[in-house]
């Protein structure tokens, strides 16, 4: 479009007008930039679309489409749109509160398309202008769009609108931090948006009782439809894609609102919401999808949101067991342990992936888990059964087969240090952060540094405080090895030929002086470094070599 076509619309009728800014959608469909359109253009070509947006209603969505395509172009975005383009686009997507329409005699836009389109080009301009996000943060856009949230019950209410809401509120929630309190305290956000997410579970339950009446049955906490509570059975929830990407957002946002949530010490009321929304995230895990790329997503962003979730709410992720099923691998200790499990196989699906960076697809899932062991005895005990069974196999190291455990330790050496870190504290909370039963399971050299940045390397355990009962189970396999198992390697070694037998005694004193010719060498081109544990349990660098016999002489 050059600048004779802009001379044209400003005259011409409608008709032409709108069959010329459809063939500008039409090529510009997949632009994201517009670097032949000079600003002065761009400002009569947007100004343009404003009035007609006001004079001709019925070509409303083809403009909207035209602005949410110069929206992508990040260059200009604030002398382009002024705070009245903005609020006309609120207007038009419905986001006006009743006062304000009632003030400024605004009319309520009711087509969906033209929702749906106005809701496209504030998510394109929240997105790419700072100027975009504090107006919209302050021109009624977040009230309406948390006025609407009461109306989510409407069937009538297309989807998409829902979805697009729940986009700008995530986009608004994370370049603003400033508006979170406002959101989530006075606006009541945290209890809306729950409720939009118990919502979306129980309306797919619905439709699925109408479907598949007779089928397989779905009981909170047990994906196998046994009724091991005694409560109502009904289908299974099987969320469709819309019902997903809807879901998906609204847990984006709940993740803004509670990303500083203290783990300790909530007032009851606050912790009754954090209870109240484990408990529908427990329901989202044990949700089946139509896509299975989509389940993947799903959990992946609950997950996210477990992460914020204080300590006292991750009981809500066990279901208590009334009637006990021997045939359900699942129930332990009276409990129902089916997304436990679940996160515990999501974990396992992200081990399998080498394609990404482990630290972003790992963090969150061991973060999470790390925190229900340390939080509920029984998800921990429950975890150290699936991760760090008995030990029978003592004849390879940890690191080595293709075992969850031999996976997870061999992280414990991982070039990236926060991935190697949450891995070694994971498996450290399943031990009961006891030292000597990590080497068992892990082997000195891989928990070395878990050990060396805790000050642990005298032994001991961790500053947890779990319960004084032992829960040791040692195998046959390994009270037969025990003796022969290296602790640096974590497995059985047969012990090595003495390399000093059949020499004399001249021979064996001329190879410890080149020994100690050859460190003492390396100690001086700072090749190595002689080190000794420190009394706060770290290592620590000698200054001289003299140093580790008076070490042995204060610890006689």
């Amino acid at each position: 479009m050059d600048e004779s076509t802009v001379n044209k619309l400003e005259s011409c009728s409608e008709n032409e007008f709108m069959e010329s800014i459809e063939d500008f959608n039409k090529k510009n469909a997949q632009s994201f930039s517009f670097p032949e359109f000079s600003l002065s253009l761009k400002k009569r070509l947007v100004s343009l679309l404003f009035s007609r947006l006001n004079q001709w209603p019925e070509g409303r969505v083809t403009c909207l489409e035209a602005i949410r395509i110069l929206g992508r172009d990040k260059s200009n975005l604030e002398e382009l749109f002024t705070r009245d383009n903005l609020g006309t686009l609120v207007n038009l997507a419905g986001l006006i509160a009743e006062e304000e329409e009632i003030a400024n005699h605004c009319t309520r836009v009711s087509d969906p398309k033209v929702i749906i389109e106005a809701q496209k080009c504030l998510c394109n301009l929240i997105y790419n202008s700072s100027f975009a996000q504090k107006t919209c943060c302050n021109n009624g856009c977040i009230d309406g769009i948390l006025l609407r949230l009461r109306t989510y019950k409407d069937p009538d209410l297309p989807y998409e609108i829902k979805f697009f809401d729940m986009r700008m509120l995530f986009l608004m929630t994370a370049l603003c931090a400033e508006i979170r309190p406002k959101v989530r305290n006075q606006l009541h956000g945290l209890t809306y948006l729950m409720e939009v997410l118990d919502l979306i579970l129980k309306d797919n339950v619905s439709k699925n009782s109408a479907i598949n009446a007779g089928r397989r049955t779905f009981n909170k906490g047990s994906r196998r439809g046994k009724s091991n509570q005694g409560s109502e059975i009904c289908t299974a929830p099987c969320l469709h894609d819309e019902e997903v990407d809807t879901a998906v957002e609204v847990l984006k946002v709940l993740f803004n609102l509670t990303v500083n949530t203290e783990k300790y010490g909530l007032e009851e009321e606050e912790e009754a919401h954090y209870l109240r929304l484990v408990s529908i995230l427990h329901d989202i895990l044990l949700s089946d999808t139509k896509t299975p790329e989509k389940r993947e997503i799903l959990q992946s962003h609950t997950i996210d949101l477990l992460t914020n979730m204080p300590m006292s709410s991750y009981e809500e992720l066990l279901t208590p067991v009334v009637k006990m099923d021997d045939d359900n691998p699942n129930i332990f200790e009276g409990m129902d342990m089916e997304a436990v499990f679940t996160l515990l196989q999501f974990l396992d699906k992200r081990l399998q992936k080498t394609h990404r960076t482990y630290r972003e697809i790992l963090s969150p899932i061991l973060t999470t888990l790390s925190e229900c062991a340390r939080s509920q005895s029984t998800i921990r005990k429950f975890l150290r059964k699936k991760v760090l069974p008995p030990l029978k196999d003592v004849m390879h190291r940890p690191e080595e087969g293709t075992t969850l455990r031999n996976r997870l330790v061999k992280l414990m050496t991982a070039p990236d240090f926060d991935v190697k870190e949450l891995v070694a504290d994971f498996l450290f909370v399943l031990c009961k952060e006891n030292v000597s039963r990590l080497i068992k399971y892990t082997g000195y050299g891989n928990a070395a540094g878990l050990l060396a940045n805790r000050g642990l390397m005298l032994g001991g355990k961790g500053k947890g405080v779990y319960s004084s009962e032992s829960e040791d189970s040692d195998t046959e396999e390994y009270l037969m090895f025990k003796d022969k198992i290296n602790p640096v390697l974590g497995c059985y070694q047969e012990p090595p030929p003495n390399p000093l037998e059949g020499m004399t005694e001249e021979q064996k004193e001329y190879e410890a002086m080149q020994l100690v010719n050859m460190m003492d060498k390396m100690s001086r081109d700072g090749v190595i470094k002689p080190m000794c544990v420190g009394e706060d349990g770290k290592p620590q660098v000698m200054e001289h070599v003299l140093q580790l016999q008076e070490d042995i002489l204060n610890k006689k």
